[in-house]
Parts: structure tokens; C-alpha cells; sequence
């Protein structure tokens, strides 16, 4: 491994003291053109590499948010990281991302990695199997700014930013209603997550609202992996009742489910109307195209940027927003409409 280079090795062959070298590379005004210009040639031909984290300590400060979500390969989630990402960029901060890979275990990991990693603040999209919020504790404490979006826990002086999940489930179940759906399979993520908890609340209360009947055969908690598809399938296909109309709270899944139907020669939407959730990319190239739930999450990242950007520079309190909901928005596409 080759050797890091430090301001004592700069110092050491510049002939200077290392206060010298370290004023020079931060500019400061007590230092002379001339020797700035020196170091700063000899630092970047040495290989010499700022460290960031070293240069605040006096600060107490980073620059650095930490963000840890579920899962990287999610268009939903890119969308937000790229929203969090353009605000904290823009204003000088770096982000430090990880993934829970669905984990609690790995979660409360990241979580203290990035602890120890000194970030100014951290934004948290929870695991599927995360039970408890024990490991963000050492934050609170600190009082190191934590944020949660989309899945959330409901902590004191920590905010949450989504939609209402509530709502946009009984808007999906609802047009399915009114497409004349009378026995309507609801596939779930897990609902020890408020997102798929809500959605399926929402989903109970259309049925009710319109006099339609709940069973318990009427809900399919998977974990929204495709592998689990075929789980899916076998359940529609093998209902004794026939099912003629299926709320996914996942675009991905609702797309697979659309295609494995086909193949087994059902007719959408005249056999059976699908509609999503978060209006992935996917849901307008599948055919028929995919009704679904538009999820800003775009929107929802430059919120969360700029909610714990402010309030690190003093500029907002996040502490007393308690919850944020963005609007959420039906698009009524093929999958539903003849």
C-alpha cells in the first residue's frame, strides 16, 4: 500500500513548519502569495489529498449528511437521492449513502458507521425487518438532526416526510371500484411499514366505503420481490372466487404480475384491472401501460435536503415540523380502462 502523504511529509520537504503548510492549503491571509503558491504546487505534485474531516474537527463539522435507505436499485429511490443530492451539492455538502439491503442488522451497522463518521445529520428510509429505532438513539442524544422519509418511525423532535399513503390507497382501490371490480386482491409489502400498513388501510376503507366485503384471502404480504411472482400468481390463479381486480403497491410487482398473467392467457383489463404504485418508468412501457400512484419522490429528496440543510444552518427548524405530506396523484393509464 502506498504511504498517505501529510502535512508533516510536505512540511518536512518544504523546509516549513506544518502550521505553515496547513495555512497555505486553507488560504489563510497570514501566509504570502508567494509561499501559498509553493506549497499548493508541491502539495498537488506530492499527491498530497485534503482531508475534510480533519480540516473541521476545530468546527465540529463535516459538510457530510449521511443518508441510509433500502434498497439502490429502486427508480423511487434514486429519484429522492438524486432530489436530496442536488440540494446538498449545491450548498457545499457532501453525502454519504448506504443501503439496508431490507436489514435491520445491516441498518443499525450503517447507522453506526456513519455515526462514527462524524455526519452533520442523517436522513433514513427504514429496512423491511428494522423493529425498533434503539440505534438511532446516539443521534437524538447528540442532537444530530435525523430525518425520515417514506418509511418512517414516529419519534419525538425527528421528522417525517411522504404522502398519505392512507389516501392514495383508497384512491387506487377506489377506481378499481369504479371499473366495476368486485373481488380485489391487495398485494402488501411488509406491513410493519408504515407505507404498505397505510396503503392497506386505505384499501379497507374503499371496500367498506362501497359495501364491498374484506377476507383475509383478499391481502398477499410478500416482500414485493419479483422472485416472489410466482407466489402471486398461484394465489389469482387459484382463488376460488374469481379476482377481477388487483392493487400492487409496488410498480415493479404490478408490471410482473401483468406479464405472467399474459402468458397464462389472461386479458388485461378486460379479465382483470392492475394498478400500482409510485409511477416507476416501467408502468409506461409495460402493455397495457400500468395505472399507478404518482410518488414524487424527486420532490420528496429536495425536501428533505433542504429541510435538514436549513435547519444546520440555522435557517429552519426541522424539529417542529413533525410530518411533511406531499401530494400524491392517480394516473389512470391501460391496465384499467378498456
Amino acid at each position: 500500500m502506498v504511504k498517505k502523504i501529510t502535512i508533516y511529509d510536505l512540511a518536512e520537504q518544504l523546509k516549513v513548519s506544518p502550521a505553515t503548510v496547513s495555512r497555505s492549503l486553507n488560504n489563510h491571509p497570514a501566509i504570502s502569495q508567494k509561499t501559498k503558491d509553493k506549497v499548493v504546487l508541491f502539495a498537488k505534485e506530492a499527491g498530497y489529498r485534503t482531508n475534510k474531516f480533519a480540516s473541521n474537527l476545530s468546527k465540529q463539522k463535516s459538510n457530510t449528511i449521511g443518508v441510509i435507505v433500502p434498497k439502490l436499485n429502486s427508480n423511487f429511490m434514486s429519484t429522492v437521492l438524486s432530489g436530496i443530492e442536488k440540494v446538498a451539492n449545491d450548498i457545499g455538502y457532501n453525502l454519504i449513502i448506504s443501503q439496508s439491503l431490507e436489514s435491520e442488522k445491516k441498518e443499525k451497522l450503517n447507522a453506526k458507521t456513519l455515526y462514527d463518521s462524524g455526519v452533520d445529520a442523517l436522513l433514513v428510509s427504514l429496512a423491511y425487518e428494522t423493529s425498533n429505532a434503539d440505534h438511532f438513539e446516539q443521534f437524538i442524544k447528540r442532537k444530530i438532526p435525523l430525518l425520515f422519509f417514506d418509511r418512517v418511525f414516529d419519534l419525538a423532535n425527528c421528522p417525517t416526510i411522504l404522502i398519505d399513503n392512507e389516501a392514495a390507497g383508497f384512491e387506487a382501490t377506489e377506481h378499481l371500484i369504479q371499473q366495476d371490480c368486485k373481488n380485489i386482491l391487495h398485494i402488501a409489502g411488509s406491513l410493519r411499514r408504515n407505507v404498505y400498513a397505510e396503503r392497506f388501510q386505505g384499501y379497507k376503507n374503499a371496500l367498506q366505503k362501497h359495501g364491498l366485503p374484506f377476507r383475509d384471502k383478499n391481502l398477499l404480504e410478500v416482500d414485493l420481490d419479483i422472485d416472489k411472482i410466482d407466489e402471486a400468481v398461484r394465489h389469482i390463479v387459484g382463488s376460488a372466487e374469481k379476482i377481477d381486480g388487483i392493487f400492487v403497491s409496488n410498480d415493479i410487482f404490478a408490471v410482473h404480475c401483468i406479464k405472467e398473467l399474459k402468458k397464462l392467457g389472461y386479458k388485461i383489463p378486460e379479465d382483470i384491472k392492475i394498478v400500482g404504485f409510485n409511477n416507476d418508468p416501467v408502468s409506461e412501457v409495460i402493455s397495457p401501460t400500468l395505472t399507478t400512484i404518482e410518488y414524487p419522490g424527486y420532490k420528496m429528496g429536495i425536501l428533505a435536503g433542504q429541510s435538514i440543510i436549513g435547519h444546520l444552518n440555522g435557517s429552519l427548524n426541522i424539529q417542529s415540523a413533525d410530518q411533511i405530506i406531499l401530494k400524491h396523484k392517480l394516473i389512470i393509464r391501460e391496465s384499467t380502462t378498456a
